[in-house]
Parts: structure tokens; C-alpha cells; sequence
């Protein structure tokens, strides 16, 4: 009998077995139809990284939290992956994924993280082609977060992502402003010219003292994204801000430049197109920081990486460009401007979707008076004054506005 011949029988046999078990009284039950998941993609880094699944149909999904070590696993109905292993390879906070059929009826996907993790959102999202997208964002979270997550839950009954932030801030109405300490740990930063001071200790010694400055105001409270000398990655800061639900975010920094001469303080906010050649040059230094201290990039998918970037809202940039303005207000006749003192380039470290931010430099380690400004601790307190008084006109201003 040829080989065409066995094929044709088998294919008439398995027919006749599949249509047998769907009569009444057949010994065995019909299966349910599996979904089919027919795409799948992931970016992200250490501090955040989202996972985006392609389906044909709406896929009901619970997730669970599991400890040693940390992983998300997350059940689904019958399931066909019908995509590549390595479109859903392990990376960012993941250092393993799996997935495939637990039986007849389910289908398991499971997440082993790099780190203490938490689901920022989990859901479920309609396309315009009748698609459906199992979309989940995972952010670094706390070991004490992580523990919490795993003893609330219940494995008795379908499970929903907690959503809530590593920190829980107030809800009373309190004005929370994060404060950025620029570079940290192995990233020194600028490197002063006169006194070999690294920039990481001049901008967390300012961070300390507006720290207490803005404290001590009512309704204000203060949270700093490193409070001593560790590295911090540009996603890492954000991250810890929006966990914060801050208001605003200030990152601190004080560089160098070729020109010595050149001094005073200049304030940053984002725009994908510089405003001069000065501004790209720093925007491209402050963003090698990662690459500096080892923590690995890769190339993401432009659909996902643009998701992962949120690039700002047109809403945000504009209270960030206020801000900036009541900075300038406050330091003008006081303390030493640059020519064009609010200038804008392409910051990582600014792109929180939803927070007011400004990048702030006290001032050039490269130039004498600066340097020596920046390690004064009268001037670190008077700059912190001037500081708290924008921070709060802007305050005042943004509520009278509705903001």
C-alpha cells in the first residue's frame, strides 16, 4: 500500500473518531475549542517591562503572585500559542518565561522575575480588527510589595492583578514632589575641575537639603527617588516617581562643558527636538548613564518601545513648562542664570506620562565660581528656598487652575 493510501485512511479514521465523539452518549465529552494566540511581543528593562499577546477571540485570564523565586503566573482557557518561542523570550524584568497546556481546558503562562515584581496593569484590550490583546505591565516592586501580593491571594477563586503602587502615598489632597539626585553608585557623573568632587555627591547633598526645605511646608511631602550613594537607572527613577504618584519630579545635576567659562544654573524640559546644540550634547551624556554602569539595552520593537516610552502628553508638557517658568521666576537677581536659562532636549529621564518634570543644573563643575557655589552649603540652602517658592507658586497656581 502506497504512502498516499495510509494518509488518506488515517485522515478517514481520525475523521470518524472525532465525529463519533460528538454523538450522544459518546464515552468521551467534545473538548471546548482552544483560543488561539497568534502573535506576541515584549520590551522593557529592569524597572518596567510590558508583555502584549495577540488573540482571535477575548481570553479570560487570572493571575497569581509565587514566590522563590518571585514569578507571575498568569491561567488562561484552552490555548493554542501558535507564535515562536522567541517572540516571547525572556528579558527585562524576566529572566524566564514559559508557556503551554496544563490539560484539555487550560493553558498557563508563567514568569520568573529578575526581582520582587508587581502587575501595574493586566487587561484585556479590543483592536479595530475584532483582535484581542492580553496586555500586561509589569514594574519593579518592593520585597515587602511582593510579599503582600503573594499572602492576599486567594488560589480558591479567579484572580485579579493588584494594581496598586510599591508606595502608598497619601490621598488627602497632599502635594507629593519627587526629588532626583542625578547619577549615584558607580555612575560618579561630572567630575569637579578644581576639587575632584563627584557629581553624584553634589547633586544628593542638594537633593537632602530641599528635601527638608520642601518638607517642612504644609500639604507638601517630599520623596526621594535615592536617599544615598547607589546607582539608579533612568527608567528606575521614573518608575519610583510615578510608584509615588508624585506631582512633580525635579532631577538634579551638575556638569561639565568643554567651555570654562560659561557658568550658572539652567533648567530642562523634554522636547524630542533640542533647542540648541548645547542642550542635545547634554541630553545625549545624561542619557548614556545606563550604558556607564553596564545595564544592558536592546533594540525594542518600535510599537512596543513607543508604548514603553510614553512620550509626554501635550497636557503634561505644559504644567512641566510652567514649572520651569516659576523655577526661573524664583532664581532671577538671586542666583546665576546661563543665556536661555529654560532650554529642552530629549531626556530619558523626563518622559513620565503623567508627572510635571524638569531637569535642573545648579551649575557647571567645569567652571571655578560654580564649583565652589555648588559645594557651599549656605548656597545649597538658599537655592533650596528658592526652589520651595516656585515649587509652591506653581502649587497654587495649578490648583487655582483645576490641575
Amino acid at each position: 500500500m502506497g504512502r498516499l493510501s495510509v494518509r488518506i485512511i488515517g485522515f478517514v479514521l481520525m475523521a470518524w473518531s472525532v465525529a463519533a465523539s460528538a454523538l450522544p452518549g459518546s464515552a468521551h465529552a467534545k473538548p471546548e475549542k482552544p483560543l488561539l494566540a497568534y502573535a506576541a511581543r515584549i520590551a522593557g528593562d529592569e524597572a518596567r517591562t510590558r508583555i502584549v499577546i495577540d488573540f482571535e477571540e477575548r481570553p479570560e485570564f487570572s493571575v497569581h503572585y509565587v514566590g522563590s523565586p518571585e514569578r507571575v503566573i498568569v491561567d488562561l482557557p484552552a490555548t493554542a500559542f501558535g507564535f515562536p518561542q522567541e517572540d516571547l523570550g525572556a528579558r527585562g524584568l524576566f529572566s524566564d518565561i514559559r508557556f503551554g497546556a496544563m490539560d484539555e481546558t487550560s493553558a498557563r503562562i508563567v514568569l520568573t522575575a529578575e526581582r520582587p515584581v508587581q502587575l501595574s496593569l493586566a487587561e484585556v484590550q479590543e483592536g479595530e480588527n475584532g483582535e484581542f490583546r492580553l496586555v500586561l505591565d509589569a514594574e519593579m516592586a518592593t520585597p515587602e510589595v511582593f510579599a503582600r501580593l503573594v499572602s492576599q491571594q486567594t488560589w480558591d477563586e479567579e484572580a485579579r492583578p493588584d494594581t496598586s503602587r510599591s508606595v502608598s502615598p497619601a490621598d488627602d489632597g497632599t502635594f507629593i514632589v519627587a526629588i532626583d539626585a542625578g547619577h549615584g553608585g558607580i555612575d560618579t557623573g561630572a567630575i569637579g575641575a578644581a576639587t575632584k568632587t563627584p557629581e553624584k555627591e553634589i547633586t544628593l547633598a542638594f537633593a537632602r537639603a530641599l528635601a527638608e526645605r520642601l518638607g517642612k511646608q504644609p500639604g507638601v511631602e517630599v520623596f526621594l527617588t535615592r536617599e544615598n550613594d547607589r546607582f539608579l537607572s533612568l527608567s528606575e527613577r521614573v518608575t519610583l516617581a510615578r510608584q509615588a504618584k508624585a506631582d512633580l519630579f525635579l532631577s538634579l545635576h551638575a556638569d561639565t562643558l568643554s567651555q570654562k567659562d560659561i557658568r550658572g544654573a539652567t533648567v530642562y524640559t523634554l522636547s524630542d527636538r533640542a533647542s540648541d546644540r548645547m542642550a542635545e550634547n547634554l541630553a545625549a551624556r545624561e542619557n548614556l548613564s545606563d550604558q556607564l554602569a553596564g545595564v544592558r539595552l536592546k533594540d525594542e520593537p518600535p510599537e512596543v518601545a513607543d508604548i514603553l516610552l510614553d512620550l509626554t502628553r501635550r497636557e503634561t508638557q505644559t504644567f512641566s513648562i510652567a514649572l520651569a517658568e516659576n523655577v526661573l521666576k524664583s532664581f532671577e537677581g538671586q542666583i546665576g542664570l546661563i543665556n536661555n536659562a529654560h532650554r529642552y532636549a530629549g531626556f530619558q529621564v523626563l518622559r513620565a506620562p503623567d508627572i510635571p518634570s524638569v531637569l535642573l543644573e545648579l551649575g557647571f563643575l567645569s567652571n571655578p565660581e560654580d564649583e565652589k557655589l555648588l559645594a557651599d552649603e549656605d548656597w545649597r540652602i538658599k537655592v533650596s528656598g528658592l526652589l520651595t517658592d516656585a515649587v509652591l507658586r506653581y502649587r497654587e497656581r495649578t490648583v487655582a487652575n483645576g490641575g
